[in-house]
């Protein structure tokens, strides 16, 4: 099968397609024919080495955590599919997702309200969203740094979705955007705590992008325990939590296709690339300025 590939750290560039042996499902596994595969910033950051030390892959190696498909192979101990279904979900290990087939471990029933291209998408943002969520716990107002981008649109709708009152940070090109998902938008950068206390304050903080804002929303929020970072390393010494993964996967999956169907939460996709286009879609994505979501397609 034709996979998107890294043989070694580097630039976007390092990615090429190449034919490779099928992977197969497993026992609590399916395999699926991809129709898509999301891009995540975890991809390019290990794709680039910024990683290599806390996250080695063997080289050469697939990214892509999440896609989208028709199941072709079911493992032992799987009931909740068959064959011909359409799935979106968790590919199995650390990647996989950019080929024309992929195991998936953790996965949901498309509705078909969804696009290929759209339910790529849900995976990694609707599950870390979740989680980050679950982790700050109750409170009335959650500031989400970073808003627009994938996993910032999902935990605003998740977050909405649970009650609460959401401020989002986001350039101003996007704040009618975070308006149409029911945020109140506020810029980032110098004078976020005086602007976020204008609008009323938020007892609790959800970083998506870092860029140095752990001690504002410390601040903001009265605690380093009120706040949770996914991608400010630094956060230990200011005493924040950083989440990593390993949360809701299928509690998370089922909730957002459940909501989709109802119309009541989506994911923009703004990029879709063919494999062999894979370099430009990880330089969109480490361009830090994508609203929703970027997917690759086989072909």
């Amino acid at each position: 099968m034709k996979a998107v590939q890294f043989s070694e750290y580097g630039d976007p560039d390092v990615l090429r397609v190449a034919d490779v042996e099928e992977p197969h499902a497993g026992p609590g596994q399916i395999r699926i024919a991809v129709r898509a595969a999301s891009v995540n910033a975890i991809d390019w950051k290990k794709r680039s080495g910024m990683l290599a030390e806390m996250m080695p892959v063997e080289l050469p190696h697939t990214p892509g955590y999440d896609a989208a498909g028709v199941v072709d192979e079911v493992g032992d101990g799987v009931e909740e599919v068959a064959v011909g279904d359409e799935v979106f979900g968790f590919t199995a290990g650390s990647g996989g997702g950019y080929a024309e087939y992929a195991v998936l471990d953790r996965f949901a029933a498309k509705p078909p309200e969804l696009s290929f291209e759209e339910a790529a998408g849900y995976p990694v943002a609707v599950e870390t969203s979740a989680r980050v969520l679950d982790l700050l716990g109750d409170g009335e107002t959650v500031i989400v740094n970073g808003a627009a981008g994938g996993v910032g649109t999902a935990a605003v709708q998740l977050a909405r979705e649970r009650g609460m009152r959401v401020i989002g940070t986001a350039g101003e090109g996007n704040h009618e955007f975070l308006r149409s998902l029911g945020a109140e938008p506020t810029t980032y950068g110098d004078g976020l705590v005086e602007r976020v206390r204008a609008l009323g304050g938020a007892d609790l903080a959800f970083d998506a992008v870092g860029f140095g804002a752990l001690p504002a929303l410390i601040e903001i929020t009265g605690s380093p325990d009120k706040v949770v970072t996914i991608a400010d390393y630094t956060a230990p010494e200011h005493g924040v939590r950083v989440s990593g993964g390993g949360g809701p996967g299928d509690y998370a999956l089922a909730q957002a296709a459940k909501l989709a169907a109802a119309g009541r939460f989506s994911l923009p996709v703004t990029g879709t690339y063919p494999f062999a286009d894979a370099a430009a879609a990880h330089r969109e994505s480490e361009g830090g300025h994508v609203r929703g979501k970027l997917v690759v397609v086989p072909g």
